[in-house]
């Protein structure tokens, strides 16, 4: 499964993470790089309906604006998440630091980045891609918890 991102110049896959505020990791999609981002979110938050009882907020990108946020709201009947998009403001040209946390999720990636099997992506199926990123982050909580 793989695709070519025209957008983001990207060939092969993209991985959609979900992470709490320490950037530790709580779920993650492969999916192929031709397919959207909101349709991944989808595909990513949809456990949310039955695990994560406590999560309320998400800080999202501008990649995930649109009917992601409606979707989101529906996808409890208590406990409602919330989708919150990190945007630039009105008139803003170039680069801008956005007030969403989306940094956590970035650092979340240089840290999976630095194992090597994540790096390179070698596999053929996505959920083994996806088994390698939940084995790279045991590995780091492992470490983690030993120096302490």
């Amino acid at each position: 499964m793989r695709g070519y991102d025209a957008g983001k110049k990207i060939r092969g896959r993209k991985r959609h993470i979900l992470v709490d505020i320490l950037g530790l990791l709580l779920l993650v999609v492969v999916t192929a790089a031709n397919r959207q981002d909101r349709n991944g979110a989808q595909l990513l938050l949809a456990p949310l309906a039955k695990q994560f009882r406590r999560l309320r907020l998400i800080w999202a990108d501008a990649a995930y604006a649109g009917e992601l946020e409606a979707w989101t709201r529906g996808l409890r009947k208590w406990g409602k998440v919330r989708l919150q998009i990190g945007r630039k403001s009105q008139g803003r040209k170039g680069f801008a630091v956005l007030p969403c946390r989306r940094w956590r999720v970035e650092r979340t990636f240089a840290w999976l980045c630095r194992n090597r099997r994540p790096r390179c992506d070698y596999e053929r199926l996505p959920q083994t891609t996806e088994a390698l990123i939940y084995v790279a982050m045991v590995r780091l909580m492992t470490r983690r918890l030993a120096t302490s």
